[in-house]
């Protein structure tokens, strides 16, 4: 039974407009604008002069927010479309959050310009998350519908990692790379090994995802063997890597260990079999703003795991 996830009718996610200092989700919405326009987008972007309307609202959420904050995202659309507003917005941040770490979500294109890439070499505790799609060009651009755009996102990286910037590469699984992860782990081995972390990501079914559902959707117990291999591969090399937005029972137990309980508070839920889980405590849920759920999620017994452990030692 998938019945007590609430989807949200018209298929856009509502960020929150406060910052709670309990919460593992404290962003700002800086704009629904994008220059990519990638097939499995959860915000799909907007073409409208917004920057202006969130710039302001962000001000005095930022002045409003509690004290303490260690971690505050910012996303959209595409954050580096501020161009020099992004500067300034971080500076703003951390002068009242001088320690605080500061995560932007960013397709990294526009930082293939190292000129504006080193405007941010003198802030402190930034994270770049910067989505690769595949370590094939064609495929990165297919996803992104941007031709170009692979080698854009490729010399950002470079460039960021050039200043000394921490990066997260984040890859979204879906059915058009999820037969490319080993390949794709051992690309980021041999040409990217700067990064700080590696984050596989489960599809959020919601927004262009649901217009392009039989492009991009793939039940994750259909790519446990690809995801594995990668995972692993990327484990042994030394490189820190992790899952996120996968329910633990949808993977394979060697994968257990790298999972993180990663979904935003307010857009989690779980349904009643997860009721029963050993596992439920360590698990992320899932997105209550999906139109579909796995039909394969179920509860992990101790039973399991014990069958698992005595397999694995024999």
């Amino acid at each position: 039974m998938i019945g007590l996830c609430q989807y949200s009718n018209n298929g856009l996610i509502e960020m929150k407009m406060n910052f709670d200092i309990n919460s593992n989700d404290n962003s700002l919405f800086v704009t629904s604008q994008c220059n990519n326009r990638c097939l499995m987008c959860a915000q799909p972007p907007l073409n409208r002069d917004d920057i202006d309307s969130f710039w302001n609202k962000n001000i005095k959420l930022i002045d409003n927010a509690p004290n303490g904050l260690t971690n505050i995202g910012i996303t959209g659309g595409e954050p580096t479309l501020l161009q020099e507003k992004l500067i300034h917005l971080v500076e703003y941040i951390k002068l009242r959050y001088p320690d605080s770490l500061i995560h932007i979500l960013t397709n990294g294109r526009a930082f293939s310009d190292i000129r504006y890439t080193m405007k941010f070499k003198e802030i402190s505790n930034l994270l770049f998350g910067i989505p690769l799609h595949s370590d094939f060009s064609i495929d990165h651009d297919t996803i992104t519908q941007v031709k170009g755009s692979y080698t854009e996102t490729m010399k950002g990286l470079y460039n960021l990692a050039s200043i000394g910037a921490d990066i997260e590469l984040r890859i979204v699984i879906n059915k058009m790379n999820y037969q490319r992860l080993p390949q794709l782990s051992e690309f980021i081995w041999k040409n990217l090994p700067f990064v700080a972390y590696i984050s596989f990501m489960g599809l959020e079914d919601t927004g262009y995802s649901i217009k392009n559902h039989n492009k991009v959707w793939i039940d994750p117990i259909d790519y446990q063997k690809e995801l594995e291999k990668a995972v692993v591969n990327l484990a042994e090399w030394k490189l820190d890597v992790s899952i996120f937005n996968i329910p633990i029972c949808l993977l394979k137990p060697s994968l257990y260990k790298f999972a993180k309980k990663s979904i935003s508070d307010w857009k989690v839920c779980y349904i009643d079999a997860c009721s029963k889980c050993s596992k439920k405590h360590e698990c992320c849920g899932l997105f209550s703003t999906s139109k579909i759920q796995s039909p394969s999620i179920k509860p992990v017994s101790y039973t399991h795991l014990r069958a698992h452990e005595t397999r694995s030692n024999l």
